[in-house]
């Protein structure tokens, strides 16, 4: 017997799949069944505009990853050599490629210590959270990090 539901509570029963079935389903193209159904397939994520946040969230992930490359490769290469890092890091602080290798550190350095003090705060105070004020630090994060690493480059 079926359990009496309030009017106010309309529920619709799930749809229970049986293990055949499922794996029917699991089989099947991605393609064929959204011809089959007449669905149109989804556009690929090229053509969608992100939020400044989610392309933030982003940049945090990558310049960590930069940054945990970039500190690997230099300590294998001290691992294997004597010296060799810091006289590879004196030879590309006097080249002409000074400038932008200063840059290659500094921004992805202060973008991802600037992250992590928002999550920080975020964290502390999640009751002052909105959709225009994680905007606007994204905004703040992201021309801040870029302009300590422009003025990196001339120290």
């Amino acid at each position: 017997a079926r359990a009496v539901r309030p009017a106010a509570m309309a529920f619709r029963d799930m749809t229970i799949l049986s293990k055949k079935s499922a794996e029917e389903y699991a089989k099947e193209n991605y393609n064929e069944r959204m011809e089959r159904t007449k669905r149109p397939v989804s556009p690929h994520v090229t053509i969608y505009s992100f939020p400044v946040v989610a392309l933030s969230s982003i940049t945090c992930r990558v310049t960590g990853t930069a940054l945990s490359v970039g500190v690997g490769a230099l300590c294998v290469s001290e691992l294997f050599s004597t010296g060799s890092s810091v006289a590879l890091l004196q030879e590309v602080g006097s080249s002409s490629y000074s400038y932008p290798a200063k840059f290659a550190v500094a921004f992805p350095l202060t973008y991802h210590y600037g992250a992590g003090i928002r999550h920080m705060f975020w964290d502390k105070t999640p009751d002052q959270l909105t959709n225009q004020s994680v905007e606007k630090s994204a905004y703040i994060l992201g021309a801040t990090s870029f302009g300590i690493g422009f003025l990196a480059m001339f120290v």
